[in-house]
């Protein structure tokens, strides 16, 4: 079971973000503040639930977070600032949209950029210590995991309703063939998947 809070007395905030890694789509951003009686069984980092599961459990998270917030920096904002300035961008924003103002942030990961005169801590592996981070991670994940569903209809050359814009062999393939459309992201270096077996 993940922990229900790292400050007992502060109001705090769990962020997270997802598609960090991808060569396609907009990288998003969840801040979630959970009451401190929160737990769920099946609550735990995105990466570890089947879709069906992310989706019920977002239903759960947003009914019952105190605030919930998602934020995107799409591709072109990424290739003028990079994508780690993108990554803390999102979750700024995201917590510029919360109804209610924390007063200390959990970040999953082990960097970020200080949000106003807010306190923070950073948590590697967070998302699957905290509640509020792991809401945070489920919230961003199935929200850019829908955009990139819509618009996988008008590029079905990339295969995005599998892979959702991340660099799978697939994916590259088709880069390295149709080139880039208007949603990659052209700081993203592209390489050929056969030249990973010499590697």
């Amino acid at each position: 079971m993940l922990l229900a809070y790292h400050q007992e007395k502060l109001v705090e905030a769990g962020c997270d973000e997802a598609g960090r890694g991808c060569l396609a789509g907009p990288v998003f951003a969840a801040a979630v503040i959970l009451p401190k009686n929160f737990e769920h069984p099946l609550l735990n980092d995105s990466k570890q639930l089947s879709d069906k599961q992310r989706f019920e459990l977002r239903e759960v998270v947003e009914e019952q977070a105190l605030a919930f917030a998602v934020a995107q920096v799409d591709h072109a904002e990424i290739d003028k600032i990079n994508i780690l300035q993108a990554s803390f961008l999102a979750m700024h924003r995201a917590l510029d949209q919360l109804t209610l103002r924390p007063e200390f942030i959990l970040v999953d990961g082990n960097r970020f950029k200080k949000y106003q005169e807010i306190p923070h801590e950073c948590m590697v592996k967070g998302d699957g210590r905290y509640f509020s981070i792991a809401a945070a991670s489920i919230l961003a994940k199935t929200y850019r995991d829908e955009y990139m569903d819509n618009l996988a209809a008008e590029f079905p050359q990339y295969d995005w309703l599998n892979n959702k814009g991340y660099p799978t062999v697939k994916h590259r393939e088709a880069v390295l063939k149709h080139g880039f459309s208007a949603y990659h992201r052209r700081t993203f270096k592209v390489s050929d998947p056969q030249l990973s077996i010499f590697g």
